[in-house]
């Protein structure tokens, strides 16, 4: 078989679309079957997929600032799909993957991975130009496609009752975990813990971009009402960009650390961040809509306790290992925060099944099952 890879999603700072996509063009190329692949990126073909981990933050600043653009959207709903069928119109003997919810048009058989239906289910949550968008190009994206990938059966279950799509022709293929993630001794994450001014295994972690899906709002509430010397001894640690509509959450966030029983960290770098995974007491993620949820099963292989939310797919991927609070339950939160906290009993069950949850995932099987995809579409094509 021969493959394009849609690589758009991968940049520098790697986001979860960005992870996936970047595990998929790593490992797909060595899968046997596989013939050859071709990266795929914004209009462009790309010789290494590495190569765009190391694009300009200026030019990568620029390009989010005209996705902004009405007039820019316009113009390129009006010509991006006559350049890109221009651009792709003599590979129809390749499958064409869409990794980040869009397919251009393609003559040959085209696969895309709808990671999440959130700007359907929860506009509310996204910028109004990204959800005018995406609304308008998901529909024309699934005329285009043969068959579709989800992170999670509950994202499947979710495109088959909203579109009407057939079962038969979407499957989902969960995410997996990089071996950077793993528990560590104290000793090993000094460093990192240091520079933040951490103590190990003294702080509860939430590792999430500050936007209201991630219900960090809920989660600060519920962390307030446990008791001072609990907070003080174990304070809450957020590791994420600013986001979206995320200026009330941010003033509540300078008043807790005001206080001394909340951190912010901003971003942390993909070298730091299993650290301090590894070096937390344990880790919450109170989210309100995920199609995957890739920070709990980071925490998982670190080792950690885990707390997460009723909603979308989280329990579907935590399989019983995790705490599951009503997402918007401040009490019960902050009750299960406490036992993730205190309970040595329970802490020590919880780290065992935490990694042999993870244990389950991996990225060479996520990469074999997309293959595996790949193929069984070309053979229905080619039989057709």
């Amino acid at each position: 078989m021969k493959v394009i890879l849609s690589v758009n999603a991968i940049k520098p700072s790697l986001s979860g679309i960005g992870r996936y996509t970047w595990e998929l063009a790593k490992r797909i190329p060595t899968i046997q079957g596989v013939k050859s692949v071709r990266f795929f990126s914004n209009g462009r073909w790309v010789n290494k997929a590495s190569s765009l981990l190391e694009q300009s933050s200026v030019k990568l600043a620029v390009r989010q600032r005209l996705i902004r653009s009405p007039l820019v959207v316009a113009a390129y709903r009006c010509l991006s799909p006559l350049l890109l069928r221009q651009r792709l119109r003599n590979y129809s003997d390749h499958i064409y993957h869409g990794t980040s919810f869009l397919l251009p048009p393609f003559p040959g058989p085209a696969i895309v991975t709808i990671h999440d239906l959130s700007v359907f289910r929860y506009p509310q949550f996204h910028p109004p130009e990204r959800v005018s968008f995406m609304q308008r190009e998901i529909p024309i994206t699934l005329a285009r496609a043969n068959f579709l990938i989800t992170d999670s059966e509950f994202i499947r279950q979710e495109i088959i009752e909203f579109f009407g799509w057939p079962a038969d022709k979407v499957r989902a293929i969960p995410l997996g975990i990089t071996q950077d993630y793993y528990p560590r001794r104290m000793e090993e994450t000094v460093n990192v813990l240091r520079k933040f001014g951490l103590e190990f295994s003294a702080y509860t972690l939430c590792v999430a971009t500050i936007e209201p899906r991630k219900n960090i709002g809920t989660l600060l509430s519920a962390y307030e009402a446990l008791p001072q010397a609990l907070r003080n001894r174990y304070p809450l640690v957020l590791a994420g960009g600013y986001g979206w509509r995320s200026e009330a959450i941010h003033r509540r966030i300078e008043h807790g650390q005001r206080q001394g029983w909340l951190r912010y960290l901003g971003y942390v770098s993909e070298a730091e961040l299993p650290k301090l995974f590894s070096g937390a007491r344990g880790f919450v993620y109170p989210s309100l809509y995920e199609g995957f949820g890739l920070p709990v099963l980071e925490a998982m292989a670190s080792g950690l306790p885990v707390l997460i939310s009723n909603r979308t797919s989280l329990p579907e991927i935590a399989l019983g290992a995790a705490l599951i609070v009503e997402a918007e339950d401040v009490q019960s939160m902050t009750e299960n925060i406490r036992l993730l906290l205190e309970d040595d009993r329970w802490r020590e069950t919880a780290i065992r099944r935490s990694l042999e949850v993870a244990a389950q995932y991996s990225w060479e099987t996520t990469a074999r099952k997309t293959v595996e995809i790949y193929s069984s579409v070309n053979k229905i094509l080619s039989n057709g």
